[in-house]
């Protein structure tokens, strides 16, 4: 017939195969969440440029869509004076103007001018024209353009004149510009250059044809202005949104020359429009800067991942406890049920063979009757007191025991216990001190209990020669104070917060036979359940000294 194993199965086994499962998955997801986050971060890189492009370039379309327009609110007759004030307001508000050239242009049907470009009847003549910069001081200059000067322009100014010319074909009195045509027309935009001629009325715009197809029309001046901005791409103020991912922006010609001396990490461009077209938006990153940011965005997935990762384990911490504590609990009621039926079989024995050897008598002496009725009543009483602690212990647990308390007078209770343990226990040295004053408000039986079970434990864990206990009892202004001081084996200071709980036995020479390990936590709930407190102090080889303490205004339960 097989054994039944009767030991308390852990199975560690699945709490270790849970903690590497939990341990592979916190490294499998911190892997995963790392390369996602290199990813997004990289992602990032190339998505986030067209912000920081639209931000850059936000004061070039500034510039070109509300700043150049201005020109044309003076309908033509800006002079040098007026376009030297213009000159200078838009190179200090846009720094990458270099330089702006102004031409003041007439338009007429009068034979006497020679200068100039003719179509039909129509003379387009520039009467003046003019460059504006700031020199190193930031000063503005006005030069009027020599003949070499004006030639070096006379693209712009013949360009813009033959895409007006154009134009007139198709004017009418009903016509109406449209952005798309006075973008055509009036602007023309090359890389590094933007020229703009102010747009007419449209009744100049009909004169203009008139002009230019009737010969007979009375003689009339029209004047137009036109102005060529130079457009310097590289002082374009880079506006880097993201710190956090470019670590440097910079604008340079699309076709450069040069070898890097290294190759960034990451890179990406993108191509400036119009008159920037020659160059474009670099953007670079080394690998040790990206890796700052990817550190920055991986350390709270990586915290909260760590944070599940010691919650799964202190889960796992908790099971193994739990596994423990089941342990040495069911350690605990094993011994305690072995325990126990040692505690019922040997008075049972006892009064088992008392009862035979009465049986068997044929004649019992008044000795003999006297001595097994002693014997009789002496196991009796073991197994009373037994299981009336047991009993009692169940009633304070499922609260159902009745609190009977009354007034006690404490030096005649505690006379009359002293006087049984003396006859109890003959080698047993009790002294005891009483100081009170006033009545001690408790249940009898049950204090009984408590002084029956510290007494006993004083003369059990003593050696033959020390079996010495000291009581005082006390009163001061708030509570009654009652020590049994003993000079017994002492407990270890490790074993304080264990001695007080259900089933738990100091393993010593004295404690072989076994005990149910529940007389100190009898006093424990017996003491507490009558408003009071028990301590402990002791040292191994010295004795040990239990504390009582009760309050003098309690409250009647």
């Amino acid at each position: 017939m097989n054994k039944f194993d009767f030991r308390y199965r852990k199975n560690l086994g699945l709490l270790l195969a849970f903690l590497l499962l939990v341990t592979t998955l916190f490294v499998v997801s911190g892997f995963l969440a790392r390369n996602m986050t290199v990813n997004f971060v990289e992602t990032d890189f190339n998505n986030r440029k067209v912000e920081v492009f639209d931000e850059s370039i936000k004061p070039f379309n500034e510039f070109f869509s509300t700043k150049i327009p201005e020109v044309s609110y003076f309908q033509g007759y800006i002079d040098s004076t007026q376009a030297s004030g213009l000159s200078s307001s838009v190179l200090r508000q846009f720094p990458f103007v270099d330089k702006i050239v102004f031409f003041d242009i007439i338009f007429t049907n009068k034979d006497s001018l020679t200068k100039g470009v003719k179509f039909n009847n129509l003379v387009i003549s520039s009467k003046s024209s003019y460059d504006y910069y700031l020199n190193k001081d930031n000063k503005l200059i006005s030069e009027r353009q020599n003949i070499d000067e004006y030639r070096s322009y006379s693209d712009e100014f013949n360009n813009m004149v033959l895409k007006l010319v154009g134009y007139l074909d198709r004017v009418t009195d009903s016509i109406r510009l449209t952005d798309n045509e006075i973008y055509k027309v009036f602007y023309s935009v090359q890389p590094g250059k933007i020229t703009y001629m102010n747009i007419p009325r449209i009744s100049d715009l009909v004169a203009y044809k008139a002009m230019m197809g009737e010969a007979n029309l009375p003689k009339s001046t029209y004047e137009q202005d036109m102005f060529v901005f130079s457009i310097n791409p590289t002082k374009i103020k880079i506006v880097n949104k993201y710190p956090n991912l470019y670590e440097d922006i910079y604008i340079k010609p699309i076709v450069e020359q040069g070898v890097m001396e290294s190759e960034p990490y990451l890179s990406t461009e993108l191509p400036l429009p119009g008159a920037l077209s020659d160059y474009k938006l670099q953007f670079d990153t080394s690998r040790e800067y990206i890796r700052r940011e990817v550190n920055k965005r991986f350390f709270p997935v990586i915290a909260a991942l760590s944070a599940l990762y010691l919650i799964m384990l202190s889960i796992g911490y908790l099971i193994y406890r739990n596994v423990m504590i089941n342990s040495k609990l069911y350690q605990l009621q094993y011994d305690f049920i072995n325990n126990l039926t040692h505690e019922f079989k040997t008075p049972v024995s006892v009064i088992k063979i008392a009862g035979n050897n009465i049986k068997s008598a044929e004649n019992l002496s008044v000795k003999e009757r006297e001595m097994y009725g002693r014997i009789l009543d002496q196991e009796a009483d073991k197994l009373n007191s037994l299981m009336n602690k047991l009993l009692s212990f169940a009633q304070i647990e499922n609260k159902s025991m009745k609190f009977n308390g009354e007034y006690i007078d404490v030096k005649e209770f505690c006379e009359r216990v002293f006087d049984a343990f003396k006859l109890k226990y003959s080698d047993l040295k009790l002294n005891y001190s009483i100081e009170v004053e006033s009545e001690l408000y408790a249940d009898p039986v049950l204090l009984n209990s408590v002084f029956q079970n510290l007494i006993d434990n004083a003369y059990k864990y003593s050696p033959v020669d020390r079996k010495v206990l000291e009581v005082v009892v006390q009163q001061n202004k708030k509570n009654f104070v009652i020590t049994f001081e003993d000079k017994g084996i002492g407990i270890d200071k490790k074993e304080f917060n264990s001695i007080f709980k259900k089933f738990y036995r100091v393993k010593n020479q004295f404690n072989q036979q076994g005990s149910i390990g529940l007389g100190l936590a009898f006093c424990k709930e017996i003491t507490e359940f009558m408003g009071g407190e028990i301590k402990v102090e002791s040292q191994l080889g010295i004795g040990t000294i239990f504390t009582l303490t009760f309050p003098l205004d309690v409250k009647k339960l």
